[in-house]
């Protein structure tokens, strides 16, 4: 299972030549997980009043062709591992053409570690939120 997210490029988020600067995919890839965890029936506000919170601890980003002004995008995200401590997600930004097909621009992962809000000390999401845990890691997308 993963989520899509659709964005429209900002005129904000651009440079002087009307291309999509590449410190715009994180955030992207933020709107992506947080749409991701709602498919599961929980947000990450919900989350932080269990107790627990996912900060960055690694990112990637693959860049291929660049998203422009206006253009219409769509993020997929996927969870592909995930124990109690840490979540990995990969996602893929692709352009939705005029004709409805898509191109990739660009690709990446993020790595997160499970902490409590208050201590940012590791915990147990697997303990805090079991349910969320279990339909999580039951839809674990396979690397080929």
């Amino acid at each position: 299972m993963h989520s899509k997210s659709y964005i429209t490029v900002r005129y904000a988020e651009t440079d002087r030549m009307g291309i999509a600067h590449h410190s715009n995919y994180p955030v992207w890839y933020e709107v992506g997980r947080t749409d991701f965890i709602k498919l599961f029936g929980t947000t990450y506000s919900e989350m932080e009043a269990a107790g627990v919170m996912i900060p960055l601890v690694n990112l990637t980003c693959h860049f291929g062709l660049p998203a422009q002004y206006e253009d219409r995008l769509i993020v997929r995200t996927w969870c592909i591992h995930m124990t109690a401590a840490r979540m990995e997600f990969t996602y893929s930004v692709k352009k939705i053409c005029d004709d409805g097909t898509e191109i990739e621009l660009g690709y990446g992962t993020t790595e997160h570690a499970v902490v409590d809000s208050k201590t940012f000390r590791p915990c147990s999401i697997k303990k805090r939120m079991p349910a969320l845990y279990e339909k999580i890691n039951g839809n674990i997308k396979e690397i080929v």
